[in-house]
């Protein structure tokens, strides 16, 4: 597997995809968190936290991360390298896991240089250092778990069509439902509302992002990462049968 995750990898900086993902997620929260005015703005937010960043990120991410998945098992099954593929020394959970971690990674990268904004937030409230530091390293954990849960859902749609456009956009509609589309469809459940509500990502990214790790948001999130990775190994043996 491990071969197949350096693989993933060098593909992905061995051509601008992995440094255009980088630049793209990087430019547009430099954008709208410092530069454009509006809710998103931090310096004119009056408060020194990073709340903003992790409100603008899962949209950001709902875009971006199709777009590195979507050709995960579309593009083996265009080319008809995924014979070859299923060919290796390799079980198909470790085909998928690799395709995974791979995707994984990069974005993760993407990640890193934003906590450079934990510093200046940090320089710039008053007293220096007044940041929520609880909060926002909560908020962190919590979007490496939705990252996880995203590129899983993407790699799993990678699996659905040839097409890398239908596998983006199925990506971005699955992805949209499972954050958002929970919390909204909760409001015509009064009744059950934090029951449907608890069924989404938002929420638990939320409950993360108070600073307080909750087991409960952790097995959600590892459970929706391994649900579609199961569904994605299942589909593969489905069409090597």
């Amino acid at each position: 597997m491990k071969a197949l995750l350096f693989r993933e990898i060098k593909s992905f900086f061995g051509s601008p995809i992995g440094y255009l993902v980088i630049a793209v997620f990087l430019l547009l929260n430099g954008l709208f968190l410092w530069v454009f005015d509006g809710d998103f703005n931090i310096l004119n937010s009056g408060f020194a936290d990073l709340s903003p960043f992790f409100k603008l990120a899962p949209w950001i991410l709902i875009f971006l991360i199709p777009a590195v998945t979507m050709r995960s098992f579309s593009d083996e099954n265009k080319q008809g390298t995924i014979e070859l593929l299923f060919t290796k020394p390799l079980s198909i959970w470790e085909i998928v896991s690799g395709k995974f971690l791979g995707a994984f990674i990069l974005i993760v990268l993407a990640i890193l240089p934003t906590l450079v904004y934990v510093w200046v937030v940090s320089s710039l409230g008053k007293p220096i250092g007044s940041i929520d530091m609880g909060s926002t390293m909560g908020s962190y954990f919590g979007l490496l778990f939705l990252i996880a849960a995203y590129t899983a859902i993407g790699v799993f749609t990678s699996t659905l069509s040839d097409n890398q456009i239908v596998a983006f956009i199925i990506a971005v509609f699955f992805c949209f439902v499972f954050y958002f589309g929970f919390d909204g469809i909760a409001s015509f459940f009064e009744d059950n509302s934090r029951f449907v509500a608890g069924l989404g990502m938002d929420f638990h990214f939320k409950s993360m992002g108070r600073g307080v790790i909750d087991t409960r948001d952790v097995i959600y999130f590892l459970s929706a990462t391994f649900l579609f990775l199961s569904i994605t190994v299942y589909k593969l043996k489905a069409s090597k049968a």
